[in-house]
């Protein structure tokens, strides 16, 4: 490195010497005694100290000035750097604890339980008053669902599945209900923007077309039929639909309520837990469609496929309820 001025580094040093050898005193208190040795005015210096530090650095960089005078500045960063950030700073991420992806998922699911909460009552609860509903008074479902989409949905649970259905079938069936099933979630998370009224209210439509729908097939004898359809992926679909309000509902009070924050401040502050959440459910309604396209209409015995279905409800409560523990319990919080 080239010698730019003499005289100004010089003064530069002269003039900032104090806060070096200040910062470099307690980088070395904290390296003999470690972190803990250091005293409660010294941990209050060291971040202002190592911020400076690093200007000077930044300034005897552009400056060109001696490289022994950068080369000890960058050492000096450097120590404090560990000092502050622990010896951690250095290594790989995984080393650290960084949350692995499958984790942050269920992570921040329960950081926002509440409206997780909230969105599967306002989803359930039409969900069963339509089911209760519609097999006491079927034809109350046709106020609901319409009846030309009613009637040839019934027929073919009342055929069963004994026969299965040709490869082509499945594939096109599978590309159906990955559009239905993204646009549904997709409405109960965006409408959430508007207070997270318009979450609640397709979450309260969907809910009770659902039960008016298995509880109209129930009431015509064919119910353990679509009982036997649903179960394998019911818990992917409608756990991605109602973890999708959660979040529509979550980004809602947001905006209604953003304390201290602004509005847009507010949104910012939730957006990465909303973005984790919104693709984990994605994800959910990819798995949901394949097992409805390939397994759910398959020949596969009845027994069988209840118990999968209770199986993969149990894995999917298991890891959302379970998953990333050890990082609340490591940090004290979710990160």
């Amino acid at each position: 490195m080239a010698l730019a001025s003499v005289p100004k580094e010089r003064a530069f040093a002269e003039r900032r010497a104090r806060d070096w050898n200040d910062l470099d005193t307690l980088v070395r208190v904290a390296e003999q005694r470690g972190p803990k040795g250091l005293s409660d005015e010294a941990v209050r210096r060291l971040p202002p100290l190592y911020r400076d530090v690093c200007g000077d650095l930044s300034r005897a960089q552009a400056a060109r000035y001696s490289a022994p005078l950068v080369d000890h500045l960058q050492d000096l960063t450097a120590r404090a750097h560990t000092v502050l950030y622990g010896a951690s700073a250095g290594r790989p991420a995984r080393e650290r604890g960084a949350v692995p992806w499958l984790a942050r998922f269920p992570l921040a699911v329960r950081r926002h339980r509440r409206a997780m909460a909230l969105a599967a009552a306002l989803f359930f609860v039409p969900f069963v008053i339509g089911l209760v509903m519609t097999i006491g008074k079927p034809e109350l479902a046709f106020r609901i669902v319409p009846e030309a989409m009613l009637r040839p949905l019934t027929e073919a649970y009342q055929r069963g599945f004994d026969g299965g259905r040709s490869s082509a079938d499945d594939t096109l069936m599978t590309g159906f209900y990955v559009n239905n099933n993204v646009g549904i979630a997709l409405r109960c998370f965006a409408l959430g923007i508007f207070g997270g009224l318009g979450s609640a209210f397709t979450l309260v439509q969907n809910g009770l077309f659902t039960g008016a729908v298995v509880g109209y097939v129930g009431s015509q004898g064919a119910g353990l039929n679509i009982l036997t359809f649903i179960v394998g992926h019911s818990t992917f679909e409608l756990g991605a639909i109602v973890i999708a309000g959660g979040a529509g509902l979550a980004m809602g009070w947001a905006v209604v309520s953003p304390g201290e924050k602004t509005r847009l401040g507010s949104l910012r502050a939730i957006a990465p837990d909303v973005v984790t959440i919104v693709c984990g459910a994605a994800v959910m309604l990819f798995v949901a469609a394949l097992v409805e396209g390939f397994w759910s209409s398959s020949s596969v015995p009845m027994p069988v496929k209840l118990v999968v279905g209770v199986v993969l409800f149990v894995v999917v409560l298991g890891y959302l309820a379970l998953a990333g523990r050890e990082h609340e319990r490591g940090n004290g919080r979710a990160p």
